[in-house]
């Protein structure tokens, strides 16, 4: 006993002093031939860097020593997993999600884009890279993540920054057609007035910037025929949670500073450690800095995603524009290995991909390519879809318009600079110390022809297609709005020819613009405490109307205990997602079983196009509350979904399987049916599937109740939510606010590891510019 007792205790020192190996350097000085002059690191007590330097290429060498000191594993997740390479660290475990991103050839197409370059991308990128595998040869040991998994790392090369971008394409936007398959699927199967209805465009919440609203379909005469009436089970469904953001912020005339004020928060999966990676760059010049921009940056690539540079100030959301199309490849031959062009037969070209080549049993993924991109399937009449994303095209990434970003003297020189960057689309929101405000939409967009992009079509011949890009000056951009405020949160932003050029993607629901535009017209001036109290406002006005709904159908059942005793918690829900609300989860859970109780009758005749049935499915239109709710109001006889008597069983059934869900997850006990045990922080460490004591004990935040939910600015669910915030008034960097989860570093044993996610979880603001330096490391030319 006593021997086994000094085995583990003799392990676990073992343990922690190889980690402490794996610790990055904090102070001290380092050379390195590539420099060209000194460049400071001064961390603060988060770790947050003031990077300072005297060319940008010095700079990039730093920042690539930092990232790969602090967070090299998760970079090297990101290049693995928009390669397709990640069962060669992990194994057969990802192996599925290897196969979906091989399909693509991102390494294939990054050494492309990297041959395309320019002289300024070559020398910041080339010096990024060096820096990278400077920073992880020098520490004692490798990232303490490849000894659990007996690993070891590979070095950096330039095609993997361009892969951490595609990283960034496949959790943004879909890689796979399944918006525009599954509506061909109800056309189909519903005909054209149902799938109107019950797919629409947007709804009566959107609050687009140029104030257009959509025609609303009509309610169909009739509902499905010959349908089956075996009642739906609606098991298994979740409210849509995003990647997205909210980007907001306020002219000179409605700002306390006379400058723009920018607000942005990022919502995206939460992990240990954070997407993003907070600092400074500081580039020296004669008189001032030549360029002094703090922000996030993502590790992997050399730049600042977003923040302010002292004269502009930038935030994202993702667009949801629509940047890929369906192809339907017409057969010429019985096995559908040639198809039609308008240049004639052409033979699917075959690749074969290698996967898994640490595992066992490796494989070879075959992927067969088109004209016009990699077939990802096949029609309900067999024939091959191709896909067409721009994402596959040298535009889709550069590193050009980044660093042009970091310099922007105004924010109309940032929004022309928006039109040449190569990133997943965005909307971009950005003002200036003058006061302009402004927004566009990033990246080139495609210049459709003879389609609308909403369903899979033939372009086999030549009637329909893409020709090339739309010009930058014909891009939707709204420059200083008479209201002198911009907001966005993936929804649809634009109306008319606008909206035909940007196209109809997967937008949001509107509710949570339309929320954080009339927090904006609440006051006549903001200063950086208002915006940032924009962004974690939590009141569930989308909600009301169905607690309104619920309240009603309890007191229709007051006879019955199990539903009288839910009035109170009804009654009192809050109006608010707060952790300790009861009513706020009982009519949350209510609107869900109606909405799925719908569109799963409905959509029963649809073919099946996501796999893995055990697993939760997400509502298959981001817009399904309107026309849920229009059901339910106007209760038309002919659309009472399949299974159902009438509308009454409709909401009978939502209201026991809401008691039901109380039994099975609160065991009966309204006191335990909160919110915050739904809607809990939920972030872990990627290995915690491989170490799962270790990870949940050393790795991982407090699993902590939440506020927000979805579909309000406070965007939170569990293991999502906003992966950093920050307020900013450019030329008032030192007034701005700031914070992120968990924290700047990646190593348990770091000073600051998990420092200031508390911060986050409590909503408590902090300063957007790093603090004073507690640690100094200067980085000098060898020799």
């Amino acid at each position: 006993m006593l021997l086994a007792g000094a085995a583990l205790l003799t392990a676990s020192l073992g343990a922690v002093g190889l980690l402490r190996l794996s610790l990055p350097k904090l102070e001290g000085t380092v050379a390195a031939a590539e420099l060209s002059a000194p460049v400071t690191v001064e961390r603060d007590a988060k770790g947050a860097p003031t990077l300072t330097g005297r060319t940008r290429a010095d700079l990039a060498w730093g920042l690539g020593y930092i990232h790969a000191q602090e967070r090299f594993f998760q970079m090297d997740l990101l290049r693995r997993s928009a390669a397709g390479e990640l069962s060669d660290l992990v194994g057969r475990a990802t192996l599925e999600r290897d196969r979906t991103a091989r399909l693509h050839r991102f390494r294939h197409r990054a050494a492309a884009i990297i041959a395309a370059m320019s002289a300024e991308e070559r020398d910041v990128l080339h010096a990024y890279v060096t820096g990278v595998n400077r920073g992880l040869s020098d520490l004692r040991a490798a990232p303490f993540e490849y000894f659990v998994l007996f690993a070891k790392p590979t070095p950096w090369a330039p095609e993997d920054t361009i892969l951490t971008v595609f990283a960034m394409y496949l959790t943004l936007q879909e890689s796979d057609g399944l918006t525009e398959r599954r509506r061909a699927g109800a056309l189909d199967a519903l005909g054209q007035p149902l799938t109107d209805f019950l797919f629409p465009e947007g709804t009566a919440w959107d609050a687009a910037l140029d104030g257009s609203i959509l025609p609303t379909p009509k309610t169909p005469a009739a509902g499905i025929k010959h349908a089956s009436h075996s009642k739906p089970s609606a098991q298994g469904w979740v409210e849509p949670a995003l990647p997205g953001s909210n980007a907001f912020g306020v002219g000179g005339s409605a700002s306390v500073r006379g400058a723009a004020i920018i607000a942005n928060d990022m919502h995206m999966g939460l992990r240990v450690p954070n997407t993003w990676f907070r600092a400074r760059l500081v580039l020296q010049g004669a008189e001032r800095p030549a360029l002094d921009v703090a922000g996030v940056t993502l590790p992997g690539a050399p730049n600042i995603v977003a923040g302010s540079n002292g004269r502009v100030a930038w935030g994202f959301t993702n667009s949801y524009v629509d940047t890929s199309d369906v192809v339907i490849l017409e057969p010429a031959d019985e096995k559908g290995d040639r198809y039609l062009t308008p240049d004639g037969q052409k033979q699917l070209a075959r690749v074969e991909e290698p996967l898994c080549g640490a595992c066992r049993a490796s494989e070879t993924l075959v992927v067969e390519e088109s004209v016009w991109g990699p077939v990802i399937g096949k029609d309900q009449k067999g024939r091959k879809l191709a896909y067409r994303w721009i994402a596959h095209d040298p535009a889709a990434v550069n590193l050009q318009g980044a660093l042009e970003l970091e310099r922007a003297e105004s924010a109309r020189v940032a929004l022309e600079i928006a039109h040449r960057m190569g990133i997943p689309h965005q909307n971009m929101v950005a003002g200036d110390a003058e006061g302009n405000l402004g927004w566009t939409i990033t990246t080139r967009l495609p210049r459709r022809f003879g389609l609308d992009g909403r369903a899979p079509v033939s372009w086999a011949d030549g009637s329909a297609g893409w020709n090339g890009y739309l010009a930058p000056d014909e891009v939707p951009a709204i420059y200083n709005p008479a209201g002198q405020r911009i907001w966005t949160a993936n929804a649809r932003v634009v109306g008319g020819d606008a909206l035909k050029k940007l196209g109809v993607g997967l937008y949001a629901h509107g509710a949570r613009a339309r929320q954080i535009r009339d927090d904006l017209f609440s006051r006549t001036r903001l200063s950086e405490p208002d915006l940032f109290a924009i962004q974690l406002d939590d009141r569930g006005l989308v909600l009301q109307r169905w607690q309104e709904l619920l309240l009603q159908t309890l007191r229709d059942h007051a006879q019955e205990p199990e539903y009288a005793r839910l009035v109170p918690a009804v009654e009192n829900w809050m109006g608010r997602a707060a952790p300790e609300s009861i009513g706020y989860r009982l009519v949350r859970n209510f609107r869900l079983e109606l909405i799925s109780s719908i569109y799963e009758s409905y959509m029963a005749k649809m073919p099946p196009l996501e796999a893995a049935p055990s697993q939760p499915r997400r509502l298959p239109t981001n817009q399904a509350d309107e026309p849920a709710w229009r059901l339910l109001s106007e209760r038309p006889p002919a659309l009472v979904p399949p299974g159902y008597e009438n509308w009454d069983g409709v909401i009978d059934a939502a209201l026991a399987k809401t008691s039901t869900a109380l039994e099975t997850q609160a065991g009966g006990r309204l006191e335990a049916f909160t919110w915050g045990r739904a809607n809990h922080a939920g972030i872990n460490h990627p290995l915690d599937a491989a170490a799962p004591g270790i990870g949940a004990i050393v790795l991982d935040p407090p699993d902590e109740p939440q506020p927000g939910d979805v579909y309000q600015p406070r965007v939170s669910a569990p293991g999502f939510g906003a992966s950093v915030r920050f307020v900013v008034a450019p030329g008032h960097e030192s007034d701005g606010l700031y914070h992120m989860p968990t924290g700047q570093s990646g190593h348990p044993l770091s000073p600051y590891y998990n420092l200031g996610h508390d911060d986050w979880a409590k909503g408590r603001a902090t300063p957007f510019l790093p603090g004073d330096a507690i640690w100094r490391l200067t980085l000098v030319p060898a020799g």
